[in-house]
């Protein structure tokens, strides 16, 4: 049986509540962070891209904490972009503050429509403990 702990911060409850997933998983030392977006802890999507960007950054950090990581933790990042070529620029320069460079594999993908509607990025992340 594998050590398997569910991470759910204390300002995500709600989210966890309502759509019924963890944000992460921990397995042993290694952090699988669920999707996270730009919204409130209200659930209420934030309509400026840039933004929406950061607190989507925000709330990975709240998780990676949660599980024990930190941004250098992350080994690969996956990141779902609506209209990504309108909002790359503004997602490379709010990334750039956000996250350390070149600390992991990254791979972004261009999609029609996220989870909810307005909601223009999700990022996605598996963290090692170190």
């Amino acid at each position: 049986m594998t050590d398997r702990q569910l991470i759910v911060p204390e300002g995500m409850r709600l989210l966890y509540e309502h759509a019924g997933y963890a944000p992460a998983v921990k397995v042993g030392k290694t952090l699988y962070c669920a999707g996270q977006v730009g919204r409130t802890p209200e659930l209420l999507v934030i309509e400026d891209p840039e933004q929406q960007f950061l607190a989507a950054g925000h709330n990975l950090r709240l998780v990676l904490e949660a599980g024990g990581c930190e941004f250098e933790d992350i080994v690969e990042m996956t990141t779902y972009h609506v209209d990504m070529h309108r909002h790359m620029p503004i997602f490379r320069r709010v990334k750039d503050k956000v996250f350390p460079r070149s600390t992991c594999a990254w791979t972004c993908i261009g999609v029609g429509e996220l989870a909810r509607p307005g909601l223009l990025v999700e990022i996605k992340c598996i963290a090692v403990e170190r």
